[in-house]
């Protein structure tokens, strides 16, 4: 009865992970900047990568035909999961970073650029 439940709540996750990238393939098409465009692709990671190895792991823990070696998947796919969930949100604010020290994107639209206001395009 465990088990069953945990092979759904990791389908679940899987699914979800799918449902999250689908949903960030269409913001990175639909959204108009850089910026906004970076925020779906994070999100997309995020959703779309972290939750479905929870799921596969999740799987993996109670998949008996692996034999002892599901212990070793599933903690390997627990620690990618927390590695991908610390660095990835790094990763994409560096990226962010750069192209506002460089200068080559504008932020539009913008209320307010505390850190350079001539890259504030468009004044809301």
């Amino acid at each position: 009865m465990l088990k069953d439940i945990i092979i759904y709540l990791g389908l679940a996750l899987i699914g979800l992970g799918g449902l999250s990238d689908l949903i960030a393939s269409i913001g990175m098409h639909r959204f108009k900047n850089f910026y906004l465009r970076l925020h779906a692709t994070t999100v997309g990671t995020i959703w779309g990568a972290v939750f479905p190895i929870i799921g596969a792991s999740l799987i993996a823990f109670v998949y008996d035909e692996l034999g002892s070696y599901r212990y070793l998947m599933g903690g390997a796919g627990l620690v990618t999961s927390l590695i991908i969930l610390l660095l990835a949100p790094a990763g994409s604010h560096a990226l962010a970073r750069a192209v506002h020290r460089s200068r080559i994107v504008k932020v539009s639209p913008c209320i307010h650029d505390e850190l350079d206001p001539e890259l504030c395009g468009d004044k809301i």
